[in-house]
């Protein structure tokens, strides 16, 4: 068995080289194919990472009533933190609020108002993140039934519409990529096939000095793999290239978005090298098939 393995890998090393023009147009278009899947899987992880952290950024305010004392603050942000729903409880006092304030004006370059009135406008609050944006309703229905609770911020026609469109991407993302890599099924096999088509009579005459169909098929099999992996070493090769200043267009362009691109880039090698050498057997086998069944 493992002579058999080693000749069928001999085989298809000169079999690759020995129709080298074949060899290089399946090979190219293998690393053209892969690149646009890669790509596609690329973007489509960090759309969906920039959902992801918009939903994290999504929080129930809650205000305060100034007459409310220390302990029943105290009493509210226990009872909060203490639902299944919550993230985080952050309590936020009147002094910090015009604190915040008047940085954000400051940020702005907008004047500061604030200092000519007699006392703070501004109410203390309870800042609530959630563990999943869509429990919002039921978290601001429990913090607005508080006595000291004088008005809760409701955005749940913003998170409705969020997470809709998180769904809708993922979804779309999912179907494109099952588009694209039925695509590059299509075109791997076709190509692949042509370069089995160029030596049909090699086919042939090995059938007819009596050649098993696994003697023929194998070293076929192994040249679509040489073919998908070179193809899926050049498409990495690539995109390694390309990865450090697609990383600083990403990061310019969601310059507000912490992206990490490092789970993608183990994503994406693993699919680009199991795509390609998968391809490759596939569009092989297919191919060597055609012939054997005459």
């Amino acid at each position: 068995m493992v002579a058999f393995v080693l000749f069928s890998i001999r085989r298809a090393w000169q079999g690759f080289w020995r129709n080298a023009l074949m060899s290089l147009a399946a090979t190219l278009t293998m690393v053209l194919m892969l690149t646009l899947l890669a790509g596609f899987f690329v973007l489509q992880n960090v759309l969906l990472a920039s959902l992801t952290f918009v939903e994290q950024k999504v929080e129930v305010v809650a205000y305060v009533q100034n007459t409310a004392t220390q302990d029943q603050v105290n009493a509210l942000v226990a009872k909060v933190q203490a639902m299944p729903e919550v993230a985080s409880v952050q309590f936020v006092s009147r002094d910090q609020a015009l604190a915040n304030f008047r940085q954000t004006l400051a940020a702005q370059g907008r004047p500061d108002l604030t200092t000519s009135l007699d006392q703070n406008p501004l109410y203390a609050s309870v800042n609530v993140k959630l563990r999943d944006p869509s429990q919002l309703s039921a978290v601001v229905s429990a913090i607005g039934d508080q006595p000291i609770v004088r008005s809760v911020i409701n955005i749940q026609a913003l998170v409705d519409r969020v997470l809709t469109f998180t769904s809708v991407v993922r979804s779309a993302g999912i179907a494109i990529l099952g588009i694209v890599g039925v695509i590059v099924l299509f075109i791997i096999v076709n190509t692949i096939r042509l370069a089995v088509v160029a030596r049909a009579e090699e086919i042939e005459i090995m059938r007819l000095v009596g050649a098993s169909d696994a003697f023929i098929r194998w070293p076929f099999v192994f040249e679509g793999a040489l073919v998908g992996l070179l193809g899926a070493m050049i498409t990495l090769g690539l995109l390694l290239l390309a990865s450090q200043p697609l990383s600083q267009a990403m990061v310019s362009f969601f310059n507000v978005l912490p992206i990490e691109l490092g789970s993608v880039g183990r994503d994406t090698t693993a699919l680009v090298l199991g795509t390609g050498v998968g391809l490759g057997v596939l569009g092989a086998w297919v191919s060597v098939r055609t012939y054997l069944i005459r």
